[in-house]
């Protein structure tokens, strides 16, 4: 198992931060390379003076923003050449290789897609590309980070979302992606399992459905079969996961569950159920040895939809989550949810892929207008043209 102590990288007393420029740095930067930075807490208390960092939530809606953090299923080959020529980004590659063991950026810009799409290497990728791509916002408009008053992440994107909070350090909490993708992986190469979307309408029953499969995975001679929702996405939208037989089944009977699209996920394994049960032990071991503080900003619990109140909540609900169905479309209504007349904050994803501006396209179409997405592909001259 990797050593933090040997590698040097237990950054004791450090809280995560974000870079800027030419900013001065406290007692030292977290931020892989060393370069300047400054704490989060620095950036709020630009705009709320000496003021606790929770009075940033009594600001007028319309000045604060809100980040969102991408999962696993966004990768793509070619993600983060268009983040190389921001502050730090280099470094944070560089970074990553230290703690993967490999070179990820290699991989991120030219593949083989077939192994980016590995969970191993998915998970670790997306984080790094997700908070690189905070770097180039925060390069092009330093405004929404000082004015940020919100983050959720979507499973692994949850990670992410915590070390742009201060919760997390980053090179820890790669640590911790790394240990949590292998022990996802060997989970699902222990048995045949997968994920299933569904679009379904107001009459589905998707426990009923899943109800039914599981009993036609008995009759299969399967004992305890899994079948269950393991992703809230919006409204008649629902990921459906377990074993595979079970899965084929609700394909073939979609008709009667009043399910209008099914399609098997490019995924290894039934991520946010029961079948992870043998990942938790080796990430809840990892985030014991990890330095968890408690948020800046809010940060929405996958699990439950709610915010993180402290180190000890995140720890044991980033272990929970992984045998829990993801409640995005929840923690979309909290983050979003106001009075009429109340505008909207302005949304950023951060990170490959739009599925999350998509998703709250679905969930909050008002919520969605101001929504923008921060490309991870675009090269030097596209974007100057």
């Amino acid at each position: 198992m990797y050593s933090w102590a040997a590698a040097g990288r237990r950054l004791s007393g450090c809280r995560a931060r974000v870079a800027l420029p030419g900013a001065p740095g406290r007692g030292g930067s977290s931020w892989p390379g060393g370069g300047q930075a400054v704490n989060l807490t620095e950036l709020l208390q630009s705009s709320v003076g000496d003021e606790e960092p929770a009075a940033v939530q009594r600001r007028p809606p319309q000045e604060g923003t809100v980040l969102l953090f991408p999962g696993q299923g966004s990768q793509f080959v070619g993600m983060g050449r268009g983040l190389l020529r921001y502050p730090n980004v280099r470094d944070m590659f560089q970074a990553a290789e230290k703690v993967l063991g490999y070179d990820l950026l290699s991989l991120c810009l030219r593949g083989p897609q077939a192994e980016l799409d590995r969970t191993l290497h998915c998970q670790p990728a997306i984080f790094v590309a997700s908070l690189a791509a905070v770097e180039k916002l925060n390069h092009q408009q330093p405004s929404v980070i000082e004015n940020c008053v919100a983050a959720a992440g979507f499973s692994v994107g949850e990670f992410a979302a915590l070390v742009f909070a201060g919760a997390l350090d980053y090179t820890e909490a790669l640590y911790a992606v790394k240990v949590r993708a292998e022990a996802m992986q060997k989970a699902s190469e222990a048995v045949p399992s997968g994920m299933l979307s569904v679009i379904g309408r107001r009459e589905s029953n998707y426990n009923f459905a899943c109800l039914e499969a599981r009993e036609h995975c008995k009759s299969l001679g399967i004992e305890n079969p899994v079948c269950e929702i393991s992703n809230y996405l919006f409204p008649d939208s629902r990921v459906i996961a377990g074993h595979l037989q079970a899965l084929e089944f609700l394909q073939e009977n979609s008709r009667k569950y009043y399910f209008k699209r099914t399609k098997i996920l490019p995924v290894s394994g039934a991520f946010h159920t029961r079948l992870m049960e043998p990942a938790t032990e080796p990430l809840a071991e990892v985030l014991k040895s990890v330095e968890i503080q408690k948020p800046f900003i809010c940060v929405y619990s996958n699990v439950d939809s709610k915010k993180y109140m402290h180190s000890k909540h995140i720890q044991r609900l980033l272990v929970k989550q992984l045998v829990s169905p993801v409640k995005w479309e929840q923690t979309m209504h909290a983050i979003y949810e106001r009075k009429q007349g109340v505008e909207f904050p302005y949304t950023y994803e951060v990170g490959p892929g739009k599925q999350l501006g998509a998703i709250l396209r679905n969930c909050n179409l008002k919520a969605w207008k101001f929504y923008k997405h921060i490309d991870v592909s675009e090269d030097e001259e596209a974007e100057e043209t």
